[in-house]
């Protein structure tokens, strides 16, 4: 069973400009997609140290994995890969790299966005960028790896 938590990053939604769109349909795909049996959130929170806060609310919550969107890219304000770096013990890099690559034949600028990938604790925490398409194509790679991933961070062994 796979506990999970979903923190939009974003002034604007935390704020109540408009309305978040990319922490709700992230909620559907770690339920659907990647067969999360719990999934919370999404928190709504602004860039910087409220992201920290609410990550370290998560690892101490105990959800296995912990998926951020928005704040990844390069403006002055982008700083969720910054606070995940003061959470992470252990970078997973592999995982931040393939969200990168997944679809950028279509979208270039996908390369753009620093979002990283790693363990605090029992959870992995994986930042995805703040569009929808971002979310989708983060999905694509978190899902069929997830569950293996969760049952190593617990101390599972390789299947054999």
């Amino acid at each position: 069973m796979i506990r999970a938590l979903v923190i939009t990053v974003s002034n604007r939604a935390s704020s109540g400009v408009y309305a978040d769109k990319s922490g709700p349909l992230l909620v559907d795909l770690l339920r659907g997609e990647a067969g999360c049996e719990t999934v919370e959130g999404p928190v709504l929170v602004p860039d910087g140290e409220a992201v920290e806060r609410a990550l370290r609310e998560g690892v101490a919550g105990g959800f296995d994995v912990i998926v951020t969107t928005g704040g990844t890219g390069l403006t002055p304000l982008d700083l969720t890969p910054e606070m995940t770096a003061r959470v992470i013990s252990r970078e997973v890099p592999g995982i931040a790299e393939a969200i990168r690559q997944a679809n950028r034949e279509k979208v270039p600028t996908s390369v753009l966005s620093r979002g990283l990938a790693g363990q605090a604790g029992k959870s992995l925490i994986v930042n995805l960028p703040g569009s929808s398409g971002g979310v989708r194509d983060g999905i694509a790679v978190l899902a069929p790896i997830l569950r293996h991933a969760v049952d190593q961070i617990q101390g599972g062994d390789h299947p054999r």
